[in-house]
């Protein structure tokens, strides 16, 4: 077995953070002399060695870590079979990292397939035994193979590594990119983090960014290298981080939570020197602070890199300070939970006292457990940019979004498998207004129309509006609140330079056997709107799944006989 592990070098990719820069992690991989690694475990699996191998590259893959000296979270590979059938040789990984030096917090253990004859009881307790052994657990090649999207869910993992076969079908793959919706929203109900592999152009780094992926992992970044970066960013990538079609970040109701942000914190142990924590910071210059952590690795004192260095090197202030504890200049530190929203953290950052306004914040897991640091210069540039990315969603007229929000929200609740309507509203004749009173009747008209649906939507918890231009808007809304909805916007007269003016609402009831996306949902819209337009007065129509019968809420029939394909009215402007 170690002629085999003899064989192999091993590269150094990182995991990097799309909305920030910040690498935060490096992925180990075995990369063997002249063939694939898949041919080591071929042969492993001959010998029946197969878990030996498996944990033999994991501790090799620490050793050379160890050369470089990177204090970047690891990613190390192991198979499920092997946390399944040989756990107590994963104790080999443990002596390994006290050898040199490191802790289990700051490996991540990305399990991988195949899974299909495992016990998943036997996977899952071994799972939580690392996971109490301070490991962190990542769930390996989803999407791709024979990974049960179930396995998320039972495992709830801090990381999910999306496949990078899936990936490169992005973004020709409307199924693919299904999937990372799909895979995504598991991430969020789960807490995990969603992670692509194997970005290697701008279209696929485009696709994931606009489906709300933030860490990613690829040629295209940054490839495998033969040595661990010394940064601790990649340059250029956080100057991209602003796409007009991507999802905001403000898309959960209290805006982004502060994992967004995340990076990596260097960790030490409470009673660490100061002379200890100034080499550190010497030897690594990336790094703006460390964390004084517990056995249990929750933090107890953040250390500042100017204060503390400035204390350290001035006079006396190695005879003060070297040989004793580097918490006597340590600071509390300002923690935050994976549950804290970035304007949360941004609050917290900005109403600290002067000197430490620019200090780091701790994120910690339920159990109070380090996961990471978040600057504050990330969380003051990224919410910035939200605030100028809303402003310039927003119709100038009306102070509502686009289609873009409307279009999240529909794939949203597609998703998550809800019944829900989707509505277009449109005033009749508007044209003719124009014509008539003038454009800024015109204008008047459209905002009175806006502040209606405003009303309607802070009355009425699930209604969302937007306004896609012209005199078009589109409303998304619970079917309970369908009629409330209609009542107040459609029941008020309404004029513009004392011209009578009329609405048209078309209504399309959606469920997860009629509807899988928006633009079906749009495209299902448009007929409907134009037998609306048809109608007399201020009219509303809807269609319900599993009919072509088309509903007529109100309006009057100009006619006896409603409009066929064949032979229409023309339609309202």
């Amino acid at each position: 077995m170690q002629a085999l592990v003899d064989e192999v070098r091993f590269a150094f990719q990182p995991l990097i953070n799309v909305k920030t820069g910040a690498i935060v992690a490096i992925e180990v991989l075995a990369r063997p002399r002249g063939k694939h690694v898949q041919e080591l475990f071929r042969e492993a699996a001959r010998q029946r060695r197969l878990t030996e191998l498996d944990v033999a590259l994991a501790t090799s893959a620490l050793s050379a870590a160890a050369e470089h000296e990177s204090l970047l979270p690891l990613h190390l590979n192991v198979f499920g079979g092997t946390v399944t059938h040989d756990l107590q040789r994963l104790d080999l990984v443990r002596e390994r990292l006290r050898e040199i030096g490191r802790r289990e917090q700051e490996v991540t253990l990305e399990i991988g397939p195949p899974f299909a004859r495992l016990d998943v009881d036997a996977l899952l307790a071994g799972v939580d035994q690392l996971r109490d052994d301070g490991f962190g657990i990542a769930l390996d090649g989803v999407g791709e193979g024979d990974v049960p999207l179930s396995l998320i869910a039972d495992i709830g993992p801090a990381a999910v590594k999306l496949d990078r076969a899936v990936v490169q079908q992005l973004p020709g793959s409307p199924g693919r990119v299904a999937l990372v919706e799909s895979v995504r929203h598991l991430c969020e109900a789960t807490d995990s983090q969603l992670v692509a592999e194997g970005v290697e152009n701008e279209r696929q780094l485009t696709t994931l960014r606009r489906n709300g992926v933030r860490l990613v992992q690829g040629n295209l970044l940054a490839p495998a290298a033969r040595r661990p970066p010394t940064a601790s960013s990649v340059p250029g990538v956080a100057a991209e981080i602003t796409d007009p079609h991507g999802p905001p970040v403000s898309s959960l109701a209290s805006g982004p939570r502060v994992t967004e942000f995340l990076s990596p914190a260097t960790m030490l142990p409470t009673d660490v020197t100061a002379d200890k924590v100034r080499e550190v910071l010497a030897d690594h210059p990336e790094i703006s602070g460390v964390v004084l952590v517990d056995e249990d690795n929750r933090p107890q004192w953040t250390i500042d890199r100017n204060r503390f260095l400035l204390a350290v090197t001035g006079p006396y202030g190695h005879a003060l300070h070297a040989k004793r504890p580097a918490s006597r200049l340590a600071d509390e530190p300002r923690v935050v939970t994976t549950a804290t929203t970035a304007m949360e953290a941004l609050g917290l950052v900005t109403g600290a006292e002067q000197n430490r306004m620019y200090d780091d914040a701790i994120v910690v897991d339920e159990s109070g457990r380090c996961l990471g640091a978040v600057r504050a210069g990330d969380l003051i540039r990224g919410m910035a940019e939200l605030k100028v990315e809303e402003a310039a969603a927003l119709n100038p007229l009306t102070r509502l979004p686009g289609s873009d929000a409307i279009a999240r929200d529909v794939t949203r609740r597609v998703a998550a498998g809800e019944v829900f309507a989707v509505s277009w509203l449109d005033i009749d004749g508007f044209k003719s207004v124009n014509d008539t009173v003038g454009f800024s009747a015109g204008d008047d008209l459209i905002r009175a129309v806006g502040r209606s649906l405003t009303d309607a939507a802070a009355s009425l918890s699930s209604v969302q509006v937007g306004h896609v231009g012209g005199d078009d808007f589109l409303l998304v809304a619970d079917l309970d609140d369908l009629v409330p909805l209609a009542e107040q916007v459609l029941a008020p007269e309404r004029s513009a330079g004392g011209m009578a003016v009329s609405l048209s609402l078309a209504t399309l009831v959606c469920t997860p056997s009629t509807v899988a996306s928006y633009d079906e949902a749009s495209s299902r819209l448009a007929p409907l709107k134009k037998h609306a337009k048809w109608l007399t007065g201020s009219s509303w129509v809807m269609s319900r799944p599993g009919t072509d019968r088309v509903e007529v809420l109100r309006g009057e029939q100009p006619g006896a006989t409603s409009p066929t394909p064949d032979q229409e009215r023309p339609p309202r402007s």
